[in-house]
């Protein structure tokens, strides 16, 4: 089964957090970085926005 991508306004809108605090959490390491699609486009796979939201959900 293929794993679905999201692009950062999807991640922005399924995490709540502005591009911002994504990008100021990703390099504190403490948001997951993303994939490169293509050499322009880069994307968030689901599983690891998922495991991300469940490690916050535990904190």
């Amino acid at each position: 089964m293929v794993e679905r991508h999201y692009r950062r306004t999807a991640v922005e809108e399924i995490t709540g957090l502005s591009r911002t605090t994504i990008y100021t959490l990703m390099s504190k390491g403490e948001f997951p970085r993303p994939v490169r699609m293509t050499r322009k486009a880069v994307a968030w796979p689901e599983s690891v926005i998922t495991e991300w939201l469940n490690s916050r959900e535990a904190t």
